[in-house]
């Protein structure tokens, strides 16, 4: 049977007004003896204050919404990416003693919606484009303290964290470039003049300029990030760019689709192709061959987003400007010196 407030009162010979102002840290007006002698008894009993009672006192819900892009009820976790950040973002939460609300967003009116509907203390936008965050305005957000991942949107209402995604590109289109490649194929979805992917591709066109390599606007290829679409890739790549010797995939799932559609066509990674991914997630161990990728510490960018957003809410510290996530090289076995041709 749960011990009440009046359970302790009566043990401990004082008001339940008394225990309540004890539990909850109104000790102003409260001795010390009483004070120690309410917690000693508190414990005694086995007493465990009541998430409810204590968000009403303190006029917070202590939840926090974690809002992912989904098309439809099979979407919403199906980037292993995703899921290793909501992982993270969960027990980061769980350690400050706040709650995590999952929620799959279709469109922009879900997102003012679960704002405005669900009593929450904060919420962040995890995978939404840059436009969809530009879209929140002061009258949608409400008194939500809000935060995007990964946006290179200018909405201040959102600053948060994000990886380094151009010197994660850089980096990943470099060791190729050393290892001899000159014919690399990009491969992405579709971006604009900003963004995620934009800026990998910024980074890919850096690299080159770096050692003084040209590259060929032929050999950039639109494609959605799921294994399927990068298995389609993988299959006709060599038929559309025979010269091709490299891969630089702006995604794990993308470079490991495309890597056994290459291997279902003939071509042999990193012998014949090299393919470099992006994220460094648990899959890439696993991989055969094991990816080389660029690790964006998704651990890192996790508890950064919480302290942002949690630094918000307790003391009204919105941040100014976004938190960069250094990324760095992880070198495996998809990539090799390029082939002679």
């Amino acid at each position: 049977m749960r011990v009440t407030l009046r359970d302790v009162a009566e043990r401990a010979g004082v008001s339940i007004m008394t225990v309540s102002n004890v539990i909850n840290g109104n000790r102003a007006r409260v001795s010390p003896e009483t004070i120690e002698r309410v917690q000693r008894i508190a414990a005694e009993l086995g007493y465990v204050p009541s998430a409810s009672a204590r968000s009403l006192s303190a006029r917070s819900s202590r939840l926090i919404g974690l809002l992912v892009p989904a098309a439809d009820e099979d979407s919403l976790m199906i980037s292993p990416h995703n899921v290793a950040m909501v992982g993270q973002i969960e027990r980061e939460l769980r350690r400050l003693g706040y709650h995590l609300l999952l929620r799959g967003i279709a469109n922009q009116r879900e997102v003012t919606e679960a704002l405005q509907s669900w009593s929450l203390d904060g919420a962040i936008l995890l995978g939404f484009l840059d436009e969809q965050v530009d879209g929140l305005t002061a009258k949608t957000v409400g008194s939500v303290h809000v935060l995007a991942i990964d946006s290179y949107s200018t909405n201040p209402l959102t600053i948060g964290p994000r990886s380094d995604d151009f010197t994660g590109a850089r980096l990943a289109t470099r060791h190729l470039l050393d290892l001899g490649h000159r014919r690399i194929v990009f491969a992405g979805p579709a971006f604009t003049g900003v963004g995620v992917v934009h800026e990998r591709f910024e980074g890919y066109r850096q690299a080159h300029a770096d050692v003084g390599a040209t590259w060929d606007g032929q050999f950039i290829e639109t494609v959605n990030t799921t294994h399927a679409d990068g298995r389609e890739l993988g299959l006709g790549l060599l038929d559309r760019h025979p010269e091709a010797t490299a891969v630089f995939a702006t995604a794990d799932v993308l470079a490991i689709g495309i890597m056994r559609g290459l291997a279902e066509s003939g071509v042999r990674v990193p012998d014949d192709v090299s393919v470099v991914g992006f994220d460094d997630l648990d899959l890439c161990e696993y991989a055969v061959p094991r990816l080389t990728t660029v690790s964006q510490d998704i651990t890192a960018k996790a508890a950064t987003a919480v302290r942002m957003l949690i630094d918000s809410i307790e003391n009204g510290a919105r941040p100014s400007e976004p938190v960069t996530i250094t990324v760095s090289l992880v070198k495996r076995e998809s990539t090799a010196p390029a082939p002679h041709q």
